[in-house]
């Protein structure tokens, strides 16, 4: 009896020191939820790591269109080439890290970028208002018109022989904005790239394909088919770098290197080697 009577007030005596302990835990627990609330607060009042992210990752990820000529695409032996390419792959080089390049789906750009897959949207992206509300947008770097591009031996010499044809675009660019615009009666087919567009128009599946002047000029040049150009386009544009909304950082350093390099001449020289002249707008 005396046995249970000690085992008894000696359990009674640790109560204290078991609550003290686990009021010390509690206490340890909440502080540390604290400071991980503080360290969350900071990021979320504008802490800007995307430059700083890049270069501790060692990569910088350009989504893009693989068969956006020659602004970025894939070649003969399978490797993605083009003029933004070479841009990017200049100012890896200044900054220090591996150039990464992500093929994306044109129509889902947005959402590959916020979702953190890619860095930015580099391919001859062209600048208009949902796009500027939606990402962060570096300065211009190169002037493009939007330009309707038809058969040689077509009857088609100008917009107004459009009238109730059937006219190709590639899906999600702001070529198939501007020609949704434009009021035009003719039946808009909508493909996933330019090269598909322009191989309708070879078909003789669709009457005209709406594009960018830089990939059409190009096209006629490389391919040496008998494509035309008619004088009277829709709308001039330029092109630009897309980034997230709040990769601050990131965007101005890109910006900065692109301008030492227009600067220092390589701009020029990467320009001269995909077009014959540097038309490059950067300051």
């Amino acid at each position: 009896m005396k046995n249970k009577i000690a085992k008894l007030i000696a359990a009674m005596a640790l109560v204290p020191a078991m609550l003290a302990g686990c009021a010390s835990s509690n206490g340890t627990t909440e502080t540390t939820a604290a400071a991980n609330n503080d360290s969350a607060a900071v990021t979320e009042a504008g802490e800007d790591n995307s430059l700083q992210k890049v270069l501790d990752s060692g990569e910088f990820i350009l989504g893009l269109d693989a068969t956006f000529k020659p602004m970025g695409y894939t070649d003969e032996n399978d490797q993605i080439v083009g003029f933004d390419i070479d841009c990017a792959e200049e100012v890896c080089a200044r900054l220090g890290v591996k150039l990464v390049k992500q093929p994306i789906d044109w129509d889902t750009k947005e959402q590959d970028l916020d979702a953190g897959k890619i860095d930015c949207i580099w391919n001859g992206m062209s600048i208009n208002a949902s796009r500027q509300e939606v990402m962060n947008l570096s300065e211009p770097y190169m002037k493009n018109e939007m330009v309707f591009v038809v058969t040689a031996d077509s009857a088609i010499a100008s917009q107004a022989d459009l009238d109730g044809k059937t006219v190709a675009v590639q899906s999600g660019s702001t070529a198939q904005e501007i020609l949704q615009n434009a009021g035009l009666n003719i039946t808009e087919n909508a493909l996933a790239t330019n090269v598909e567009c322009l191989q309708q128009l070879e078909l003789n599946l669709v009457d005209a394909v709406f594009m960018d002047s830089v990939v059409a000029n190009y096209e006629i040049k490389e391919s040496g088919k008998d494509y035309v150009l008619l004088a009277d386009g829709l709308e001039e544009e330029e092109y630009a770098i897309g980034f997230r909304k709040n990769d601050q950082a990131l965007r101005d350093k890109v910006q900065e290197i692109l301008s030492e390099m227009k600067a220092d001449g390589k701009l020029g020289e990467i320009s001269e080697k995909w077009f014959g002249s540097d038309i490059t707008t950067v300051k």
